[in-house]
Order: structure tokens, then sequence, then C-alpha cells
């Protein structure tokens, strides 16, 4: 397995519908454990594999409270509610804004074994299902901010300072205390 480059805006190919996937071989499970390597090494909630320059209809998926998954020519079948979510994306790092999503989202796919699947998804996973497959169809979701002034950078946080009896945060090895 790999980690991959992650493509970044104004990459061309995240603005491409991808191509859907006729049969799941070995390249294509090859393809997807590249995708969850590059997944957990950059932090994300999800990605497309058009974020790692790839014109493909799969999405991985790895969210707290639910176990890591892929889908294959994922869509869309059912949506309920409506929501305003805060969301970044790793292929527009450093930025959050404002987007609609929905409540609850029911996707169908392929699985890893070429098996139909249905997951229904609600807050973060439904959210990060509604995501990918926006990449799948040349969506960012900058394209869904509907007030651009919820859209800005994100400032890194910085360390706490130290208290008198504790060593600087980040300064490597702690010291020991000196009576």
């Amino acid at each position: 397995m790999a980690v991959l480059p992650i493509r970044t805006a104004p990459d061309p190919i995240l603005r491409q519908r991808a191509k859907r996937i006729k049969i799941v071989d070995k390249k294509t499970r090859q393809i997807i454990g590249d995708m969850f390597d590059t997944l957990h090494a950059a932090h994300g909630a999800g990605l497309a594999a058009p974020q790692v320059g790839l014109s493909l209809r799969v999405i991985v998926i790895g969210v707290p409270e639910n176990e890591d998954f892929c889908l294959i020519n994922p869509e869309v079948v059912r949506r309920k509610g409506e929501r305003v979510v805060d969301e970044g994306c790793l292929s527009i790092p450093g930025y959050t804004g404002q987007v609609k999503r929905s409540e609850t989202v029911t996707v169908k796919g392929l699985d890893l074994s070429g098996k139909e699947v249905r997951i229904k998804g609600t807050e973060i996973l439904g959210q990060a299902l509604e995501h990918e497959i926006d990449h799948l169809n040349g969506v960012l979701y900058i394209d869904r901010i509907e007030n651009m002034d919820t859209f800005h950078k994100l400032t890194p946080k910085q360390p706490e300072p130290a208290g008198p009896d504790e060593p600087e945060k980040g300064t490597g090895d702690p010291v020991e205390a000196k009576e």
C-alpha cells in the first residue's frame, strides 16, 4: 500500500465527473487500499479518487464511531432534512466554510467485494458521504457556500503557555523539576 499525493484546487481533475468502475478487481482493491492509507495519513474523514488524481467513482470513509468503508459507484438515493455545517476539504487545505447538507442521507454502491450495499448516514457520516460523492461529480464544497462571509482561513492552534512548574510544551523531552 502507499500514501498518494492529494490534489488541491485548482487541479482540473477535481472538476471532472469521474468514470464508473465496471468491475471490482485486484487493481481496484489496490487503489482503495492506497486511498485508505492516504486518508489515514492526512487525518481526513473521507477521500474521493479524483483527490488522488484518479477519475474513478470510488470513495473511502473513515469517521469516528464507524468502521472504515469504501463505496464504488456510490449514488445518493434519499435525502431527508437540511442543516448548515462547517466543512473543510483535504483538497482545499487550511480553509472552512458553511454549507447546507442533509440531516439524513442514504447512499447505495458496491463494497470491496462488488456486492451492492446501502449506507444510511446522519451527522458527520452523512456529511462525509455527500461531500465525497460531490467530488465524484466535480463539485467542491466551496461551490455550495451560500454566504462567502462564512469561508475563512483556519488559524493554527497556539500551544498553551506552560505553568511555572511545567516544561515548555513542544520543546522536546520534559525536564525534571529540581526542588
